[in-house]
């Protein structure tokens, strides 16, 4: 798959203050791609950056082979939505969706076909001539949506779009977003701060810290590979436990791992490039397991007692310590009818396998 966007060592400075450091970055056409860090790391940056809103102080962008070096915004085959939706209320949906025609020289009736075209897309058919000021924060989302494919472009810009949303209509948004981006197969760029959002919909993800891409890579493999601890915390719930290198062989690394004894590593799981040393290891906690009266193990088994706990309906988060330890740990399990809520205090088993034990970059 073609790249449509290439960004070679892209600086961007405001005074002193140096807000992208050394940007190199692939998308590949069609491609569902979000780039994910907290406030201030550069990715609402970076995005404006593609969209010609700011100008590079050092390297080279390229939208789909053509340099952008002095390209304007407007002349650019991009269009942004934005968090704000920016609605016209004084105008029709029809007449929001149809704005940036306007210049393209088509008569009213073909704007109007367009604009119908657009919204049917983003499922709000018949809403052309809805008063804009009477629309819900999802349908203004979805019009903001419409406006932006209605000029075609080969790339849309997404700046924390569903921010505004509350939860429920949020999670129906990224389910109709990734939808939409499928059926047009234009390429989406995403900037989220939301981990779970970017987990969600992306094909792949480039997590930012201060200025620089951090690590970028699949969903599934940010999740269960982060590169640096830094991204393991970042994304989603990670336990760190001590570690002590104890042997290397050609095919293994072993640790003593704090609370849970000695582990044998596949060099498989070493980051590329990593040393086989570390002075801690991660775990989700979906990869440990308590073992219920009754249950036999399958893995390897620790000790462990309940310390405290999260009860969620369909899931409950403990936190626990393993014998020999005092760091947490927490433990996500699965609510089944057949299965009781341990209390605080509660003495217990952890069952866990050494092939999800996370080893971090040096």
């Amino acid at each position: 798959m073609s790249s449509i966007i290439s960004l070679s060592g892209i600086h961007k400075y405001y005074g002193d203050y140096h807000a992208l450091r050394g940007i190199d970055l692939e998308i590949k056409q069609g491609e569902f791609f979000s780039l994910l860090g907290p406030s201030g790391c550069g990715k609402t940056t970076l995005l404006r950056v593609i969209a010609g809103f700011e100008d590079v102080s050092e390297g080279v962008l390229l939208l789909d082979g053509a340099n952008m070096a002095r390209v304007p915004a407007n002349k650019r085959p991009t269009n942004m939505v934005f968090q704000s939706y920016a609605i016209f209320p004084h105008l029709t949906v029809g007449q929001n969706v149809a704005f940036g025609l306007r210049k393209k020289g088509l008569s009213k009736a073909d704007m109007a076909a367009a604009a119908d075209e657009a919204l049917t897309m983003v499922g709000l058919a018949g809403y052309g001539s809805r008063a804009a000021h009477a629309l819900s924060g999802g349908q203004r989302q979805r019009v903001a949506l419409a406006r932006a494919l209605v000029l075609k472009p080969k790339v849309l810009l997404l700046d924390e779009p569903l921010s505004a949303l509350d939860k429920k209509m949020r999670e129906q948004m990224q389910s109709e977003l990734r939808r939409l981006q499928r059926q047009v197969g234009i390429t989406f760029i995403l900037v989220t701060h939301d981990q779970e959002e970017a987990l969600i919909m992306s094909d792949r993800i480039a997590v930012m810290f201060e200025g620089e891409i951090a690590q970028m890579a699949s969903p599934q493999e940010l999740y269960r590979r982060p590169a640096t601890r830094r991204v393991g915390e970042f994304i989603g719930v990670m336990n760190f436990l001590e570690a002590k290198q104890t042997g290397t062989t050609e095919k293994a690394v072993s640790f003593d791992v704090e609370g849970l004894g000695n582990a044998e590593i596949s060099v498989d799981q070493l980051p590329e490039g990593a040393r086989a040393t570390a002075d801690v290891v991660g775990l989700r906690p979906e990869a440990l397991s308590i073992l219920f009266e009754g249950q036999n193990p399958t893995g390897r088994v620790a000790d462990a007692t309940v310390q405290d706990l999260a009860y969620y309906g369909d899931m409950t988060y403990y936190e626990v310590t393993l014998e020999g330890s005092s760091t947490p740990v927490t433990i996500s399990m699965k609510n089944l009818i057949s299965r009781p809520v341990l209390e605080r205090g509660t003495k217990t088993r952890v069952q866990w396998d050494e092939r999800s034990l996370v080893i971090f970059a040096a």
